[in-house]
């Protein structure tokens, strides 16, 4: 990897994430970079690209949940700094994989940057799952008695997660097959399922 970018990335672009909320803080993007680089060695790509990419693509959260994909793309392109390291072509490849990466999407990513960061960004943990929409519950809904939450907990989870969820796998991960398999079995168990919402829950508290 080129040391000249890691630094610039770490002393620049890494920090800003320190003011964001627990779902997409440094500790959510190094755990996706570490995962991105793991998952691209099994792929004829640029670690370069796929470590940038990853140290991207949540940057735009600052400016809304909803479209931070496109801003994180923007951001990454308006970044004048990565045209010594990369050509117009490339920089345009990663703002793709970017705007690509969100869970959301019903489209297939347009490259393999974007099946990798997408992959990476999963977390398919039961654990960091529930704690994270339990955390943006708390957050955007301060008012809500604990039902209320957890109503809208399973709700959230059933639709990305059950077994008609939205979330989509791009690319063939034992890591992610399994954590997806795991949370759908305990989205079948109702009451294990409220036992662990109520663990994680009462840690926010």
């Amino acid at each position: 990897m080129n040391s000249s970018l890691k630094t610039y990335i770490e002393t620049h672009i890494l920090p800003q994430y320190e003011h964001f909320d627990k779902g997409h803080n440094i500790e959510h993007i190094q755990s996706v970079i570490k995962e991105s680089l793991m998952i691209a060695k099994d792929y004829d790509v640029s670690e370069d690209m796929v470590y940038t990419i990853a140290a991207y693509h949540d940057i735009g959260i600052s400016k809304g949940r909803d479209l931070h994909h496109v801003y994180s793309g923007e951001f990454l392109l308006q970044d004048a700094h990565l045209n010594q390291w990369f050509s117009a072509e490339e920089i345009q490849t990663m703002k793709a994989a970017i705007e690509d990466h969100r869970a959301s999407s019903k489209n297939e990513p347009r490259s393999i940057y974007g099946k990798i960061i997408s992959e990476a960004d999963r977390q398919l943990d039961c654990e960091t799952i529930i704690r994270r929409t339990i955390q943006f519950s708390l957050k955007n809904f301060p008012n809500y008695t604990f039902e209320e939450h957890y109503q809208r907990i399973i709700g959230h989870i059933q639709e990305k997660y059950g077994e008609n969820g939205y979330l989509k796998l791009w690319i063939k991960s034992k890591r992610n097959e399994k954590g997806l398999a795991d949370i759908r079995q305990l989205l079948k168990n109702k009451s294990l399922f409220k036992q662990k919402v109520i663990e994680l829950y009462e840690k926010q508290q």
